[in-house]
């Protein structure tokens, strides 16, 4: 693999971290083990500094400065659908047609646009508190306490978007499952859903998405889990009573909310799945909340 240098600026804020990300995992082949250096907004490093390093000019790559390729601050890119970060995903794309079908690198990436333009101005409750808790915010928040420590800045932002990533692939795969695998039915507050799959974010998401109640069986380590939406007026006590009046092997987990009936969790090691079928629980709800 050829040497390279990854330069942008100091202090880097989303838009910046997230350009080295996606060199750096989806154009791997050049850039996976890169190394990074930082020069003042707008600046091209200098060949003495990339010496420094033991690069020369040509095995360096600017992003989101040095008004280069991956740079959009040139008039001609001045606009609010390009950040540095479309620029390299372009690029990603270019070289790796297939992302142009992953739909969560695609939602990432419209993100760091949206926020590199402050279009969070027009967000629900745009002053709300709630939102100094989001990446672009606990980045600006590094320079606060750690103010000269670049690269621990851009290597934090990059775990961040790798965990934002991972989660926005899972919710993407969820919509699909919920939309293909569903099984709807009825109780007496409105609609229920049942999954067989292993994707657990399906059961936030079904919530999110109106449904009362929802019932999910791991397809391959057999536990099953059921939530109820909090603003639904159901507790789960009854359901509990009656599932483990059939299930004498299963480990079932009843929170005191009322609204979670739990048969396994990755935060419980060592409970023992249900033998109840999907279709089973689905029968005993109706039964229940009929």
């Amino acid at each position: 693999m050829d040497r390279k240098l990854i330069v942008t600026h100091h202090a880097p804020d989303l838009d910046a971290i997230a350009s080295v990300w996606l060199l750096k995992r989806f154009d791997a082949q050049h850039f996976a083990d890169a190394h990074l250096a930082f020069v003042n907004p707008g600046d091209k490093i200098k060949l003495e500094e990339a010496e420094e390093q033991g690069f020369q000019l040509h095995e360096v790559t600017h992003v989101d400065t040095g008004m280069g390729k991956f740079d959009h601050h040139q008039p001609e890119k001045a606009l609010d659908t390009i950040c540095a970060a479309t620029l390299v995903y372009d690029h990603c794309v270019s070289i790796h047609p297939e992302l142009k079908d992953d739909k969560a690198l695609k939602i990432l990436v419209d993100f760091v646009t949206e926020i590199d333009h402050f279009k969070e101005i027009y967000w629900h409750e745009a002053n709300d508190t709630k939102y100094n808790f989001m990446i672009h915010e606990l980045i600006r928040g590094l320079e606060f306490f750690d103010p000269h420590n670049d690269e621990s800045q851009l290597h934090f932002g990059m775990t961040c978007l790798d965990s934002a990533y991972a989660t926005l692939t899972q919710r993407v795969k969820a919509e699909e499952i919920i939309e293909e695998k569903g099984q709807e039915f009825e109780i007496k507050v409105g609609k229920a859903l049942a999954l067989d799959t292993r994707n657990d974010d399906t059961l936030k998401m079904a919530q999110k998405m109106g449904y009362a109640l929802v019932v999910r069986k791991d397809t391959k380590l057999g536990h099953v889990r059921i939530k109820v939406r909090p603003d639904i007026d159901i507790d789960l006590k009854p359901l509990h009573e009656k599932i483990i009046e059939l299930d004498k092997k299963g480990t079932w987990f009843y929170h005191a909310s009322g609204k979670m009936l739990i048969n396994g969790s990755i935060k419980h090691r060592n409970q023992t799945p249900s033998p109840l079928t999907l279709n089973k629980v689905i029968e005993i709800i109706k039964e229940t909340y009929a």
